[in-house]
């Protein structure tokens, strides 16, 4: 199937496991001693309002290339009929449109650039 076929929630889903794993590995790296602590720290870059807010920021420096923005948007504007618990329906549109790119990168094997978004995110 190609990238282009894909449902842009599926995109999400994927992006959502990568970020995840990511954001877990890089805060065992900088060692935080605890589960507890490691959530806590979690919640600064995976929550739906903190991908919003992360999102937004990038999409106004003009981080990403056109084909990221073409499925950012796309995701955005997918129809989805979840109902976030913790947020307002943008925020996690945005959210979703971020776990998206992330899945495009891993999906087709862009793995340096993927590093590189991941690595900004952090950064911000």
């Amino acid at each position: 199937m190609t990238v282009e076929q894909m449902n842009s929630l599926v995109l999400a889903y994927l992006g959502d496991a990568v970020y995840e794993t990511w954001i877990r590995t890089y805060l065992i790296k900088k060692g935080y001693p605890t589960v507890k602590k490691l959530q806590e720290e979690s919640l600064s870059f995976v929550s739906a309002k903190a991908q919003s807010r992360i999102l937004r920021q990038l999409l106004e420096e003009g981080f990403f290339k056109e084909d990221e923005k073409e499925v950012l948007f796309r995701a955005r504007n997918a129809k989805n009929n979840h109902r976030p618990k913790n947020c307002d329906v943008v925020t996690y549109k945005y959210a979703t449109a971020l776990e998206a790119v992330l899945g495009y990168l891993k999906w087709t094997g862009q793995e340096e650039r993927l590093e590189e978004v991941l690595q900004k995110i952090v950064e911000e």
